[in-house]
């Protein structure tokens, strides 16, 4: 995927030095593992998570997570996984064994990084006591709890199983088990949500004291039950900014810097695993439905792979060819498209060394995009680094699109 391009940035005279065609580098790994279950399907939701009918087969898709990540080894020998990352549906359904079971034979198969990441998405209605110190035990150092909002009438409108009373508790539960690392999910722009009642929920949400805070607007994503039956009330697009604006004011003043689209964090404490996704890291998907994207130096290319969605399917394959849905290597016109997708999410922005280290691309690729960029005042380029600017972030599709092919 090297092209021998003349290598300049924009704005910059051609120097016709054409010595060193970029090479791809593998990027750090991460682990994301998709338990598919929940209680119930929330009316918003659009991943692939499949309400529970009866006993689930923990033990069953425990087995198969691990055939499934034996299929996918050959695609990362001998490289290190930097964070894993359990996403649902609501993996806190599994058992703590069973968390414990899939990180055994994980370490056993895969380099964990000494100082590893481990994240498990919590539901506040799923939270059992004495669960958080055996997830503790298991490896498990940061939970992410999806509160959505502190507004009891708000969280029957989304369908949500838990109220704000055992979303507190959940949280103190944890953070007596000896948890001091984990994140927050609130949602705005809510059905006739109030700008007064945005702010109480990032309020309660800061008395609990998280390391780090999602918070993001209801959005109706295709096919959902919202996006077929829309809710009354939800907040016009001025009254969503509005919101958004204050409640990314009252999130800078408690000391949560963001970091990316929607998410804040206290210092040191961003979210390992989102942040090697938005830097156009690797990472293996492993489970139902999960989507994967590795790196091969040696083949110089970028590998998207996916599994199955449905869990039977899924558990029936898994570790055949049958349980892939598709492996789709990225095309060298499509890679600064992917790569922008993800880098543009971030305040930090990119330096272009390392859009040609993940790429395996010339900078002079992207010249004719950037310069554009730079001219409408979404972003800045200076020496080697390229940061969106704050009209940049406002209108972050518009910046990607310039990069399709």
């Amino acid at each position: 995927m090297a092209h021998d391009h003349c290598s300049h940035l924009p704005g910059e005279a051609c120097t016709g030095d054409h010595d060193h065609a970029p090479r791809l580098v593998t990027p750090p790994l991460a682990l994301y593992v998709h338990l598919p279950w929940c209680v119930r399907k929330c009316p918003y939701c659009d991943f692939n998570s499949h309400a529970a009918k009866g006993e689930l087969p923990f033990e069953a898709y425990i087995d198969a997570l691990i055939r499934d990540l034996d299929q996918d080894l050959p695609l990362v020998w001998g490289r290190v996984v930097s964070s894993v990352f359990f996403g649902g549906g609501t993996p806190s359904l599994f058992p703590p064994e069973a968390i414990d079971r899939f990180l055994q034979a994980a370490s056993a198969r895969l380099r964990f990084a000494p100082n590893l990441e481990v994240t498990l998405e919590t539901n506040p209605g799923t939270a059992e006591h004495g669960r958080f110190d055996r997830y503790r035990a298991a490896g498990v150092n940061r939970i992410s709890f999806g509160i959505q909002t502190f507004n009891d009438e708000a969280l029957k409108r989304l369908g949500r199983i838990h109220d704000s009373g055992e979303a507190e508790r959940a949280v103190k539960l944890a953070q007596d088990a000896g948890y001091d690392n984990f994140n927050i999910d609130l949602m705005y722009a809510l059905p006739q949500q109030t700008l007064a009642q945005a702010e109480h929920d990032l309020e309660r949400a800061f008395a609990l004291q998280p390391t780090h805070m999602s918070h993001y607007q209801l959005t109706l994503e295709p096919n959902t039950v919202f996006f077929a039956r829309p809710p009354q009330g939800i907040p016009d697009e001025d009254s969503a900014w509005d919101i958004q604006e204050h409640c990314q004011q009252m999130l800078a003043e408690a000391g949560y810097a963001q970091y990316e689209v929607s998410a804040y964090a206290k210092p040191g404490r961003q979210s390992q695993h989102n942040l090697n996704y938005w830097r156009f890291g690797d990472y293996l998907g492993i489970g139902a439905g999960a989507h994967g994207k590795i790196s091969s130096g040696a083949e110089e290319h970028v590998l998207r792979r996916w599994k199955h969605k449905h869990p039977q399917t899924f558990m029936d394959t898994a570790g055949t060819a049958a349980s892939i849905g598709g492996d789709d290597v990225i095309s060298a016109e499509r890679l600064p498209f992917e790569y922008m997708l993800n880098l543009l999410r971030l305040h930090e922005g990119f330096a272009l060394k390392d859009f040609e280290s993940r790429t395996g691309l010339d900078r002079a690729r992207i010249d004719a995009p950037l310069r554009i960029a730079v001219a409408k005042g979404w972003m800045t380029v200076t020496g080697d680094e390229v940061i969106p600017t704050e009209l940049g972030r406002r209108f972050t599709n518009d910046v990607v699109e310039l990069f399709l092919p």
